[in-house]
């Protein structure tokens, strides 16, 4: 039993305790601001999270989802020395290449894919997920199960990219392994935003009016 009277070096220095890292020497994983500081104020970090699988459910396409990630994608684009790459697996729509370039995307590093079936496309993003290469992975998908999303994160977790997964409003109520889930569907005047799951942030409806 140690001693009241020992000093707080004498406690630390007994090789019966057991002392925990302090947690502010891990490397924190970098974030990327949304471009909205009443989203940014309500994630972790302030931020889109890095090296994590974020979910976004949607009533339909064409609610300004990508817009919703252009801010992150022109910064973790840039992140290094050379631009890393952003890959687009299965987008609904033709992406308007002037409005990317205008925004900042660096149009040679972006490529389009668009296999034939789900699994191919799971599989593609899988493989950019953890490559190392890629900044951001976005994929559109109607659905997929709880396998291919833990396989997904694990990808994403271990290649350091944004991975961004586009699927029905439907899913919302099935569990998920994704750090982060948004549920985006019509509203007036714009779109309307709600925190599904938010991991070490604060879930509800957020206002994006506001820069």
């Amino acid at each position: 039993m140690l001693r009241e009277s020992s000093s707080l070096a004498d406690v630390l220095a007994d090789a019966r305790v057991w002392k925990l890292k302090d947690a502010s020497a891990a490397p924190a994983r970098p974030v990327w601001s949304t471009g909205k500081s009443s989203l940014d104020a309500r994630l972790p970090g302030g931020g889109w999270p890095t090296a994590s699988l974020i979910e976004v459910l949607l009533d339909d396409t064409g609610l300004g989802e990508v817009q919703l990630f252009l801010p992150a994608l022109v910064a973790c684009q840039r992140s290094s020395g050379d631009a890393r790459w952003l890959v687009w697996i299965a987008p609904p729509h033709e992406p308007y290449a002037p409005a990317l370039a205008q925004s900042g995307i660096e149009l040679k590093r972006l490529l389009i894919v668009r296999p034939p079936t789900a699994t191919e496309a799971l599989w593609a993003a899988e493989q950019a997920l953890s490559s190392g290469v890629c900044a951001a992975v976005l994929l559109w998908l109607k659905g997929t199960d709880d396998r291919w999303l833990r396989r997904l994160k694990l990808a994403a977790e271990a290649g350091g990219s944004l991975g961004v997964l586009f699927r029905p409003e439907r899913h919302r109520f099935e569990s998920s392994p994704a750090n982060l889930r948004i549920v985006m569907s019509r509203g007036e005047p714009g779109a309307r935003l709600d925190l599904l799951k938010v991991q070490g942030g604060r879930p509800g409806p957020v206002d994006l009016g506001d820069p």
